[in-house]
């Protein structure tokens, strides 16, 4: 008489948590193997058969039923002390994560390979447990901390443009990208091709600069822009007017602009008071992140600028029009997501950062 096959008895909750364990993406898959045995010996089947399912051996079968059989859940964890051993002595651990704030003498970092040195490790033990430790001495991230006694005003006042724009109105990015330079590569560069990357001199010749005036339309992501050899209060003020004629009459013109003196000056604020139907809005000082049109400035800087050699400032001037006719052609609008509130918490987390930093 062949012998009985033994079945594995389960509680309720125990299936319920072992199904869970098989179906999430997140469980550890030898945590999903386990599961699977166990259920699939709740059955009734053998072990043989549950092996070929699971595609383990007998022996992993057999082990982990007596495991839960013995003591549930708990018995389908790891054991303490099993596993694969530190590679490296905690105290050498310790030293490579502390270490990395204080940097050599006569340094402001530490490389891989001196931090290897100074610790008596590799610099490839070094590169992991930065790397398992999130920490990134050779990246630096620029920042500036407004110091604009009405920095919340400003703040609301823009974000609410953005946010909850006005009806019957027309928001406007707008601000000059001044000193765009026309370079021109001493030699031509080699084209991108299979097993190469492109390339260009390092050297250019300067052949002058040109002011770009641009104002991004919020909701509708075209833009209206003017070149100039110059960016004083006169340019500025052209401007405006260009964009009184290219907007339509019966609808109010909100400008969001920077603390940029020509755009305060007398003359301005003089035609300002002569046309009730612009309200400028200004950004908190050192705050031009507010402003979206930088984000198209980006772009265009990227896509255009840096990317070409021009022979002349007017050769310049045409690409950038060229890239601006493609770009009114099919505009692509810059859509404000984030809270204030979370803004605000960030940089009053930033403001305590740095008056610990202050103070130690």
């Amino acid at each position: 008489m062949a012998r009985p096959v033994s079945v594995l008895d389960i509680t309720p909750e125990e299936q319920s948590e072992l199904r869970h364990r098989v179906a999430s993406p997140t469980t550890a898959q030898r945590d999903s193997l386990r599961a699977q045995i166990v259920l699939l010996r709740s059955q009734g089947r053998k072990e043989i058969e549950v092996a070929k399912t699971v595609g383990a051996s007998i022996n992993t079968v057999s082990i982990w039923s007596k495991r839960f059989e013995e003591k549930g859940l708990e018995g389908l964890k790891d054991q303490p002390g099993r596993g694969r051993k530190p590679w490296l002595a905690p105290e050498k651990v310790r030293q490579v994560i502390t270490r990395v704030t204080q940097p050599p003498k006569g340094k402001k970092k530490w490389s891989t390979r001196s931090m290897a040195a100074a610790v008596g490790v590799s610099h490839h033990s070094v590169h992991t447990i930065w790397r398992r430790n999130d920490l990134k001495p050779h990246l630096l991230r620029t920042f500036k901390i407004s110091n604009d006694p009405h920095f919340e005003e400003k703040f609301w006042d823009v974000i609410g443009l953005y946010l909850n724009p006005p009806d019957k109105a027309i928001v406007l990015c707008c601000d000059e990208k001044s000193q765009c330079q026309a370079l021109e590569r001493t030699q031509p560069g080699l084209p991108l091709g299979i097993g190469h990357i492109r390339t260009r001199t390092h050297d250019y010749k300067r052949h002058g600069t040109v002011t770009l005036f641009a104002a991004l339309n919020y909701l509708e992501g075209k833009l209206i822009t003017r070149t100039a050899t110059r960016h004083t209060h006169v340019e500025w003020l052209r401007f405006l007017k260009q964009i009184e004629r290219e907007t339509p009459k019966h609808l109010a013109v909100h400008i969001i602009a920077d603390n940029y003196a020509t755009h305060k000056h007398a003359k301005v604020k003089q035609w300002l008071e002569k046309h009730p139907q612009f309200q400028l809005h200004f950004t908190p000082t050192g705050s031009s992140w507010l402003n979206l049109v930088e984000r198209f400035f980006a772009d265009l800087t990227v896509e255009c600028i840096r990317e070409g050699s021009f022979q002349s400032v007017r050769e310049l001037v045409e690409a950038i029009d060229e890239y601006l006719a493609d770009r009114n052609e099919n505009p692509k609008r810059y859509v404000w997501r984030a809270k204030g509130e979370d803004i605000l918490r960030k940089i009053q987390r930033a403001k305590d950062k740095l008056l610990d930093v202050t103070n130690s």
